[in-house]
C-alpha cells in the first residue's frame, strides 16, 4: 500500500512539474496573433515580448508603427508576412509624409517576409526615427523594398537614432534613392555592432549603403562598449544604372570613421565576401577609419574599384587582402592614411589601369585591365566556398527573378554559380 501511495504521489508531482514547464515555455514563447489590412494596427500596438503577429496577404496602407515596443533577448516581438513559397505578399504601401515602417524607442523586434513598396512616395521604407531613444536589437529579414526612388534622399533602410545589435539579412532593395543610410549625417547617432549579410542592393541613385562617421559614442543604458565590429558579408552592391553623376555621384559603399578618441575609437568594419559591381560616376568602395576588406569581388568596367581616403577622418588600421579586383580605372588606391597606424594591401588579384596606388605593393598579383580569362574562376575556387557561391547566385536569382529583372548584375548569376567558368568583360556589362 505504501509503495502504491508513493508511486501515485510521484506521478502527480511529475505531472505537476511537466505542467509548470509547459506553462513556462508558453509564457516564454508569447502569444500568436493573425492580422489583416483591416485590423492589424490594433494588434501591433499591444504586442509584447515573445509575441508573433502573422499577417495575411494583402495591401497594408496604414504603415507599420513599431513604437515603444520591446521584446527581450531570446523573446523578440516578431511581425511576419507570408513565406515566399506561399506566393502571397503582405505589402506595406508608401505614403507621402510618413515613413512606411517606423521604429521609435523599440528593441528586440524581428520583421520578416514583408514587401515594402514606396509607390514613389516622399517617404523612407524602414526607418528608426530621429530621437534620443535608441532602437536596438532589430532584425530585418527577407524584406523586399522597392519604389523608394522619388529622390536620392529617399532611403530603403535608415537609422537616425543610436542603434546597435541590428541584423539586416537576406533583404532585396531595388532602385532606391539610397539603399541603406545608417547613422545621422552629423555623426551623432551611431550605428554600432551591426551585422549586414546576404542582402542585394541594386541600382540605387546614391549610395547602395553608407554607414555614417561617428563624432562620439554616447553613454546609454545597454549600449555595448569595448572594441566592437560591424560586419558586412555576403552582400551584393551594384550601381550599373540609375546612378547620379556630378556633385551627387556616390560610391556603392561608404564606410565612415569611428570616434577619434574615447569610446568607439577601436571599433572596426569587417567587409568580407561581398560582390560589388559597376559604378560609372564614382568608385565602388570608399572607406576610412579602421576597416578590413577581405575576400571580396570588385568589378567596375567604368571606373575605380577601392579607394581608401579621408572623408570625415583619415584611414587608420586598414587591411585589404585576398580580394579580386577588375577595374578600368584604379584598382586599389590609398591616400591620407594615419602614419602611426598600420595599413596593408596583400595577396590581392588586381586587373586595372592603375592596379595599386598610394601604398607599397607587397605580394599582390597585378596586371592591366583586360578580360582575365579563367582568373576569376580560379580566385573563386580558392576564396569562396561552394556554399558562398551558391548563396550569392541564389540571392541574385531572387532579386533578378522579380524586382530587379533586367539589371546588368543579373548576368553574373551563372558565372558565380559553382561549376561555371566566369570571365570579366571590359566596358559596361550587357
Amino acid at each position: 500500500m505504501a509503495r502504491s501511495v508513493a508511486a501515485t504521489l510521484n506521478a502527480r508531482l511529475a505531472a505537476t512539474a511537466l505542467w509548470s514547464i509547459a506553462l513556462a515555455a508558453s509564457s516564454a514563447q508569447g502569444a500568436d496573433h493573425v492580422g489583416g489590412p483591416a485590423d492589424y494596427l490594433a494588434v501591433v500596438s499591444k504586442l509584447e515580448a515573445g509575441d508573433t503577429l502573422s499577417l495575411v496577404a494583402g495591401e497594408y496602407r496604414g504603415g507599420l508603427p513599431i513604437h515603444h515596443l520591446h521584446g527581450e533577448a531570446g523573446r523578440p516581438i516578431v511581425v511576419r508576412g507570408p513565406a515566399a513559397a506561399t506566393g502571397g505578399r503582405a505589402v506595406f504601401v508608401g505614403r507621402d509624409g510618413a515613413n512606411t515602417v517606423s521604429l521609435v524607442d523599440a528593441s528586440y523586434v524581428t520583421l520578416r517576409d514583408l514587401w515594402v513598396d514606396g509607390r514613389h512616395a516622399e517617404a523612407d521604407g524602414v526607418k528608426a526615427e530621429g530621437s534620443r531613444d535608441p532602437v536596438h536589437h532589430i532584425t530585418l529579414e527577407r524584406l523586399t523594398i522597392v519604389g523608394h526612388d522619388r529622390a536620392q534622399d529617399v532611403v530603403g533602410i535608415s537609422t537616425k537614432c543610436p542603434a546597435w545589435g541590428w541584423v539586416i539579412r537576406d533583404n532585396v532593395i531595388v532602385g532606391a534613392g539610397t539603399g541603406m543610410y545608417l547613422g545621422n549625417s552629423d555623426g551623432h547617432a551611431p550605428f554600432v555592432a551591426g551585422t549586414i549579410e546576404n542582402n542585394a542592393v541594386i541600382d540605387s541613385i546614391g549610395y547602395d549603403i553608407e554607414i555614417k562617421h561617428q563624432v562620439s559614442r554616447p553613454s546609454l543604458a545597454g549600449m555595448p562598449s569595448g572594441a566592437l565590429v560591424t560586419t558586412l558579408r555576403g552582400n551584393v552592391f551594384t550601381k550599373s544604372r540609375n546612378a547620379s553623376g556630378g556633385s551627387l555621384a556616390r560610391p556603392n559603399v561608404l564606410l565612415g570613421a569611428f570616434p577619434r578618441a574615447g569610446g568607439g575609437r577601436d571599433d572596426r568594419y569587417d567587409f568580407t565576401g561581398n560582390l560589388v559591381f559597376e559604378n560609372g560616376s564614382e568608385a565602388l568602395f570608399q572607406g576610412e577609419g579602421n576597416v578590413r576588406v577581405i575576400g571580396n569581388v570588385f568589378i567596375n568596367g567604368r571606373g575605380d574599384a577601392l579607394v581608401v581616403q579621408p572623408h570625415h577622418d583619415r584611414p587608420r588600421q586598414v587591411t585589404i587582402a585576398d580580394n579580386f579586383v577588375a577595374a578600368t580605372g584604379r584598382g586599389i588606391a590609398m591616400t591620407g592614411a594615419d602614419p602611426n597606424a598600420r595599413q596593408s594591401v596583400v595577396r590581392n588579384v588586381v586587373y586595372a589601369a592603375i592596379p595599386i596606388a598610394g601604398i607599397a605593393d607587397r605580394g599582390n598579383r597585378a596586371g592591366t585591365y583586360r578580360e582575365p580569362v579563367g582568373a576569376l574562376r580560379q580566385w573563386l575556387g580558392r576564396h569562396w566556398t561552394v556554399r558562398d557561391r551558391s548563396e550569392r547566385a541564389s540571392l541574385l536569382g531572387r532579386a533578378c527573378g522579380g524586382a530587379a529583372a533586367g539589371a546588368d548584375v543579373c548576368a553574373l548569376q551563372d558565372p558565380i554559380r559553382p561549376g561555371r567558368s566566369p570571365g570579366v568583360k571590359s566596358g559596361r556589362s550587357r
